[in-house]
């Protein structure tokens, strides 16, 4: 790639193709598709390359340039805990395939109800020591159902600046009032929700999907309390690892009780999909009556309950893992500092390796690629300007060799580059 060509290519991104430039009904597609397609020519095309194994440490992919199957070493799977992948989770789901057939053929509210589903439910909320739970069938319809359903216009929604497009989108759909607060800055939370009457909502992760930071959950439960807000916890990415019982970090900071409704989801740590609302059994009855995302979607297949049922088994009775990723990505920051990899400030599992400009990002990324490491970058509208970034995922399947020769090889790449 010229430097010409590199200069032409970043004048735009996502945001350039949103609105259109003429009144034609539909240049902006063709546009977009222009771009689309330089971007591909000129290396850019390392997103949705076709996996061709399992989600597990070592994972076998088609090479976007070469369109061969290459194996890699694997720090982009949300596989934490390596149950997607565990015999006894497969067997379960097949047993159930074999039983119920491959979908549940209708919406949850009509003829796609099994009992499986409604004991997997009664297992989660028994887990998170909550009255009930209510099963969405992704993470994203989740926060979009769950949010639009319980929030009216005249309320107002407090989102931390960072919050994921699942809970922006839920609260746009709402109507609600939306008011950002500096990230994880409690001091601003307090100063906006001060000046709010009526009914409230703060809505926090406990682990931040890009940055893998930790919401600092004592400061935000105290003004939520002083406020007479409901907080929504997104533990997505902390369910299941953090906490003594893996309940989250809810758990971890004692506040379980001080939380109105947790949400989590499935296709992570439990390695299925789906998600869910843990809470009392009249807000569940009411999401149940009023979440459009899951009254008009169809529910999640019964194998796919099956599985999940044992996991979460798994994730119990086994301790073990969460200790095992806790020291895994502890390892890995230690191999990345000590390979002269600077500001690794990562609390969990999710470690981003900020290199800033773009280019650069995409040619570290497509080098760690042919050198065997499967590492995604991230860049604008995913972050903010200036911030693009490598996110590394650890799971509990890595052992150290390969967490050594991968934070090796990505420190090499990037000081080969200075």
């Amino acid at each position: 790639m010229t430097p010409e060509e590199n200069k032409q290519f970043n004048e735009y991104d996502f945001s350039s193709f949103y609105f259109g430039t003429d009144d034609g009904q539909f240049t902006i597609i063709d546009q977009f598709n222009a771009w689309h397609n330089e971007a591909i020519r000129l290396g850019y095309n390392q997103f949705s390359m076709p996996l061709t194994s399992a989600p597990l440490s070592v994972v076998k992919l088609i090479h976007p340039d070469f369109h061969t199957e290459s194996e890699l070493i694997n720090l982009s799977s949300y596989n934490y805990l390596g149950i997607a992948t565990r015999k006894e989770v497969i067997e379960s789901a097949k047993e159930a395939l074999d039983t119920y057939g491959l979908g549940a053929s209708g919406s949850p509210i009509l003829s796609g109800t099994f009992q499986i589903g409604v004991d997997f439910a009664k297992q989660l909320a028994a887990f998170k020591k909550k009255e009930a739970a209510i099963i969405f069938p992704t993470g994203y319809s989740t926060n979009l159902g769950f949010i639009s359903a319980i929030m009216r216009p005249g309320d107002t929604i407090l989102l931390d600046q960072f919050a994921h497009a699942s809970i922006v989108d839920g609260a746009i759909l709402s109507k609600a009032e939306i008011v950002y607060f500096k990230h994880n800055n409690s001091i601003d939370l307090e100063k906006k929700i001060s000046k709010i009457k009526g009914r409230k909502l703060i809505v926090v992760e406990g682990v931040y999907s890009m940055d893998g930071d930790m919401c600092p959950l004592p400061s935000i439960v105290e003004v939520a309390k002083k406020y007479d807000s409901k907080i929504l916890l997104d533990e997505a990415h902390s369910a299941f690892i953090f906490g003594e019982q893996g309940r989250g970090i809810a758990e971890l900071f004692g506040l379980e009780d001080q939380i109105d409704f947790h949400m989590g989801t499935f296709s992570k740590s439990l390695g299925g999909i789906g998600g869910y609302i843990c809470g009392s059994q009249e807000i569940i009855n009411y999401a149940n009556a009023y979440a459009r995302s899951r009254f008009f979607s169809c529910n999640i297949p019964p194998a796919i309950f099956a599985g999940l049922s044992k996991g979460l088994q798994i994730a119990i009775e086994e301790p073990q893992l969460r200790s095992k990723i806790q020291n895994n990505f502890t390892l890995m920051k230690e191999k990345l500092i000590h390979y002269g990899i600077e500001n690794i400030t990562s609390q969990s599992q999710i470690i981003p390796v900020i290199i800033g400009d773009e280019d650069k990002t995409f040619f570290i990324a497509k080098k760690l690629l042919n050198e065997g490491i499967f590492v995604l970058p991230v860049v604008y509208p995913a972050v903010t300007k200036n911030k693009a970034r490598l996110r590394v995922s650890i799971s509990a399947t890595l052992d150290e060799s390969q967490i050594d020769f991968a934070a090796h090889k990505i420190a090499s790449v990037i000081h080969d580059l200075k």
